[in-house]
């Protein structure tokens, strides 16, 4: 399935929970479909916890 497809369907879902379900129901969506996202990244491999959270080093500090 296409990148497109998929913004497709997302995009539609979206857009039935900001019409049937009002504002909340939008950034529910929204946020819910974000953090499916990342958790579909990292169990792909695609994603690190590197990537997001950043380890301070104290050598690197200035």
């Amino acid at each position: 399935m296409s990148m497109a497809v998929i913004g497709l369907i997302a995009g539609m879902a979206l857009g039935f929970a900001g019409y049937f379900g009002g504002f909340g129901a939008f950034l529910l969506v929204a946020a819910l479909g974000g953090f499916g996202f990342v958790a579909g990244r990292f169990l792909d491999g695609d994603l690190q916890a590197e990537d997001i959270f950043r380890i301070r080093d104290e050598s690197r500090r200035r």
